[in-house]
């Protein structure tokens, strides 16, 4: 079963996907792709939840894939995508969600949390953003782990502040390959996800790639403020992780109710390197 449509927020539109009957009586999950502005796609297969009794919303945050995609980098803001979910919320009529954030969708969905908003029963932090500072410096030293003439360009345009340059723009396609998803070939839900992302979101927010924070979130953190989330969580990460396992045992330490998976042969993307474990491990926790 599969319905979707539209919400409206400031004269936008926000497109969203149902999986299962949200009148079932089960708790929904509630999906928050990365990015900023990377779209859905590259949480499609948690679709397959819904088969096991569990349904599950996913989105487009506005400004990416098949939401409204207006011009305007002074809308991308915390706070504008904050207000997107409970928008999404009250037109589904969403009660009571568990709620999973990927990636930077991970830091919407504690900065949701921090608001208090009622009925959020679980929460799964998959290799989220929880401080850029922290994340840039680990990145950092993955960039040390690659070949020395890949690392050495990186930083110099990095530094230069030339990170639009094809020789930049190369170097970072390796990284990524190492850190973000290991797979040869790309998942076509992955390839989607790349095609329909919104570059001005993402450069507006976060920068020009995955280790190299410019934009609005340079200084952001949530680490000051974890332990006001006292629901069970459960953090996932992969062993090749950009979102290392630095990063994890910082958030487990301070979060009060939580636990964390690691797998063993993933990057940024372990939902699609390991499916079968990912979903079980999905599937384990929010039942019982």
């Amino acid at each position: 079963m599969k319905s979707e449509g539209y919400i409206n927020l400031y004269g936008y539109k926000t497109w969203y996907s149902v999986y299962g009957d949200l009148k079932s009586g089960a708790t929904p999950l509630l999906t928050l792709h990365g990015g900023p502005g990377y779209t859905h796609n590259h949480l499609q297969n948690l679709s397959q939840l819904a088969e096991r009794g569990m349904p599950v919303i996913l989105y487009d945050q506005l400004g990416c894939g098949n939401s409204d995609t207006p011009d305007n980098p002074g809308l991308w803001t915390i706070e504008l995508f904050v207000e997107e979910i409970n928008a999404l919320r009250s037109a589904l009529q969403l009660d009571s969600i568990n709620l999973l954030g990927h990636s930077w969708g991970g830091s919407l969905a504690v900065e949701y949390l921090f608001t208090q908003p009622a009925g959020v029963q679980k929460l799964i932090l998959s290799s989220p953003l929880l401080d850029t500072q922290l994340w840039v410096k680990e990145n950092s030293r993955l960039k040390d782990q690659l070949p020395i003439e890949v690392s050495t360009i990186m930083r110099k345009h990095e530094d230069a502040g030339t990170t639009y340059t094809d020789e930049y723009r190369s170097a970072n396609k390796i990284f990524n390959k190492n850190f973000l998803c290991r797979l040869d070939p790309l998942p076509e839900d992955i390839k989607r996800s790349d095609a329909a992302a919104s570059q001005q979101v993402y450069e507006t927010m976060w920068g020009p790639s995955e280790s190299h924070a410019t934009g609005t979130l340079k200084n952001w953190t949530s680490l000051d403020r974890l332990s006001q989330i006292g629901i069970p969580t459960l953090l996932l990460s992969g062993k090749y992780d950009e979102a290392t396992p630095k990063q994890m045992e910082t958030a487990l330490d301070l979060l009060p109710n939580s636990k964390w998976f690691l797998f063993e042969n993933s990057s940024h993307v372990s939902n699609y390197e390991e499916p079968e474990k990912y979903l079980n491990t999905v599937s384990n926790f929010l039942r019982f």
